[in-house]
């Protein structure tokens, strides 16, 4: 699950809110001198806030059908292109660090690595802008815990304003936008392929970051992800950031950042990382 700082969310809501109070009814006397074909950056980011309702439904609805279950079949190895940059080998977490800098907290076990709950996000040294993410991940067994609380994390991109939840979502029903490989609080799965606890899984995202020119957006973040080999989104994109229980508005951000693993108190395993500059 997707969970906004503090200052992150109020920052994003807040904004909402001025600046559509501020541009809702037209541009204001102060923007009477701009040329009226030629947006305000305010209106412009206004405009990008959407709608609370996706495809019909309502954020986090339970209501919402949920996508139905598929065998995705055993676990197949990917092979690694030749021009791929390795983030996590199964020998060092050279690659990661922690949100605030400091050394990599998170623990390897065996060929992978372990979520270190408390510790908090770890982010790659690196940063990226348009890029192919291949991960692997494994939700705790015997499993703890139902519904969001179980087997959570999550893979972020754009400086951790863009999620691909990671859920325990075999047998373990919750909202649609919430459950593992949805694009977290907007669109979820086309497909259920989630193996058991204890088994691994793949995720093979390609991430298209959002463009900006002049205070505006261009055009909004796209992804394109197969869980477990099986296309469940397709170049699909994004009405802004993702959230927990709110909408925000796109905002200009640097083109490449951090791809972002998320601490929600699981320890969730990852292996077997690699990225493909795009």
């Amino acid at each position: 699950m997707h969970t906004l700082s503090r200052s992150f969310a109020t920052f994003f809501v807040g904004c909402a809110v001025v600046l559509s109070s501020a541009c809702g009814a037209g541009r204001s006397a102060s923007d009477d001198s701009a040329s009226s074909d030629t947006p305000s950056t305010a209106e412009v980011i206004a405009s990008a806030v959407p709608d609370s309702i996706i495809d019909g439904w309502p954020q986090h609805s339970r209501e919402r059908p949920a996508p139905p279950v598929e065998d995705a079949g055993p676990y197949v190895v990917v092979a690694r292109p030749a021009d791929a940059v390795v983030l996590f080998d199964g020998t060092s977490l050279d690659a990661w660090e922690m949100a605030d800098s400091s050394a990599a907290a998170w623990k390897i076990v065996g060929d992978a690595f372990e979520v270190v709950p408390g510790t908090g996000t770890m982010r790659t040294r690196a940063s990226y802008g348009d890029v192919e993410l291949h991960i692997e991940w494994m939700s705790p067994n015997p499993p703890v815990g139902s519904d969001q609380d179980r087997g959570n994390s999550g893979v972020f991109f754009g400086g951790g304003r863009y999620e691909v939840q990671i859920l325990d979502s075999f047998d373990n029903p919750t909202y649609p936008d919430g459950q593992a490989a949805a694009l977290y609080g907007q669109y979820p799965p086309r497909v259920n392929v989630s193996r058991k606890p204890g088994e691994w899984q793949t995720y093979d995202i390609v991430y298209t970051a959002p463009r900006f020119a002049d205070g505006k957006l261009v055009s909004p973040a796209k992804f394109t992800v197969k869980h477990n080999g099986v296309l469940v989104h397709d170049n699909q994109a994004l009405v802004g950031p993702t959230a927990n229980r709110a909408r925000v508005p796109y905002s200009v951000h640097e083109m490449r950042l951090p791809i972002q693993l998320q601490d929600h108190s699981h320890p969730v395993r990852f292996r077997n990382i690699w990225v493909r500059a795009l």
